[in-house]
């Protein structure tokens, strides 16, 4: 707890003077490179192929407005997308421009249509939950658009850092921001919950720098890197003038804000439509719940599908809603059963009390539950042989990583889901890696390393002999203890 009040202490001196609101127009921005290979956005929108209730429940809506053809992808001269953004800019205190950074976001979630229908679809559940308590908190309600670029909405995402939900909360920062974690419950994947830790948040980062743009960036890398970023531009607050000083990762974040801020209102005009979700936010309620009931007895009892209570309940790690006796925990259903539930509510209880877990019972389940691993492809290395390492299916490494075909490449990072027990396994085989010992990753920053192992910025510091002008590199070994070789 002192580590983390000397961070917020040196973050809030390092912040004073940056009150002034930098709002400008046409910043010039150096022509970039394309996305970088692992590209976290593109990740997030990835992430959405891997939600199986998508194939069972959504349906998309077609507007008679516009007449293409439905493979077809309009396309817009920068004129007209410069037009269409300086409408967008002039009713939000965010600072709306489009350049050839901005561009590529627009192109990567145009070219992903068909995902970028889901997010769509998913903001017809979750925006109104999001705008409610941006309101609550009088924060600007454009701020929905960073759980798009941060999740793609998607409130089970989890990153190779270990960074979970729809709003991407390392375990340390969720925990700093009242966020429960426990063998049964994980705060960080339930939407209003995390929703209200991220405006807490993001209210002291805007408090610290006084310009969203600048507060969405520190949200992304940390306020730490932020006020480096500023001090080697000399001193200059305004995100375009420091975004050379920043890590690659963040480069691209606000400009992603911005992208989204624009898809999600000119969508249409794309060919792109919203897949409807079976429920939207209109279709659901949440009831508490005093009394421990498992996902199948919930599905028994109200003739609803265990795929869609985890869906409508993602903060739920093993399908079991714990005991609370003051209603701590909620249960989220689909309007037509809460009536339901609530008439038959101690029938309920009293039916699943003779079926109660035990706690070995809950262990099993526990064991049972999918681990996510993150594996850097070796040279030499292809889907076959990943899938006998990790004790599954090519068919399920394609499936997980949206892989049209079984080619990857040296570097390439894909997700695997393994039994914890098999987690168990794997990480006491592998070899070369040491628990007092991190690889840099591509988009890693001491902030991520620090928040991913629990050890401070000082201390990865003090232990890896890094100065002001040290610069992470994909590869790199960052030492964790005294002991590490």
């Amino acid at each position: 707890m002192k580590r983390i009040f000397i961070i917020l202490g040196i973050v809030t001196i390092a912040g004073t003077g940056y009150g002034q609101n930098t709002k400008g127009k046409n910043t010039s921005v150096k022509k970039d490179s394309t996305l970088f290979q692992d590209d976290p956005i593109a990740a997030s929108l990835d992430s959405l192929s891997r939600l199986n209730f998508f194939e069972k429940g959504y349906d998309v809506v077609k507007s008679p407005n516009f007449h293409f053809s439905p493979d077809s992808v309009p396309s817009y001269s920068d004129a007209e997308i410069e037009e269409r953004m300086s409408k967008l800019d002039a009713n939000t205190p965010f600072d709306l421009q489009y350049n050839d950074v901005v561009k590529q976001y627009i192109n990567l979630y145009v070219k992903k249509k068909q995902l970028t229908s889901r997010i769509l679809g998913l903001s017809r559940l979750y925006f109104p939950m999001l705008e409610q308590i941006l309101d609550r908190y009088k924060m600007p309600l454009e701020l929905k658009y960073l759980a798009v670029v941060e999740s793609a909405l998607n409130p089970t995402a989890c990153s190779r850092a270990g960074a979970r939900g729809m709003w991407q909360f390392m375990y340390t920062t969720g925990k700093l921001y009242n966020l429960q974690i426990n063998s049964y419950t994980d705060d960080r994947n339930d939407v209003v919950k995390s929703t209200i830790a991220a405006c807490e948040f993001l209210k002291f980062l805007y408090s610290t720098f006084g310009d969203w743009q600048l507060a969405i960036a520190a949200y992304n890398c940390g306020p730490m890197e932020v006020s480096k970023a500023i001090r080697r531009s000399g001193g200059k607050t305004n995100f375009w003038a420091i975004r050379p000083y920043l890590p690659r990762e963040t480069e691209g974040y606000v400009p992603a804000f911005i992208a989204v801020n624009y898809v999600m209102n000119y969508a249409t005009s794309y060919n792109i439509y919203p897949s409807i979700p079976i429920e939207t936010y209109f279709d659901v309620d949440t009831i508490s719940v005093h009394h421990q009931l498992t996902f199948q007895q919930i599905s028994n009892y109200l003739r609803i599908s265990t795929d869609e209570i985890a869906y409508l309940n993602p903060c739920y790690k093993l399908d079991v809603i714990p005991y609370s006796s003051d209603g701590c925990y909620t249960l989220c259903l689909p309007v037509s059963k809460v009536g339901t539930f609530v008439t038959n509510e101690d029938s309920i209880y009293a039916l699943a009390k003779k079926d109660t877990l035990t706690s070995r019972q809950i262990l099993a389940m526990q064991e049972s539950q999918p681990q996510v691993e993150y594996h850097r492809v070796l040279r030499g290395e292809h889907l076959s042989s990943i899938a006998n390492r990790y004790h599954c299916t090519v068919r399920e490494l394609k499936e997980w990583n949206g892989l049209r075909s079984a080619y990857v490449k040296p570097g390439q990072h894909l997700m695997v889901y393994v039994s914890r027990g098999r987690h168990k396994e794997t990480a006491t085989a592998r070899k070369g890696r040491s628990k007092d010992i991190y690889t840099v990753q591509a988009g890693d920053t001491l902030w991520h390393i620090s928040q991913a192992t629990g050890i401070s910025m000082a201390q990865l510091k003090k232990l890896n002999h890094i100065n002001g002008n040290f610069k992470l590199s994909p590869g790199a070994r960052i030492r964790l203890s005294a002991n590490a070789g």
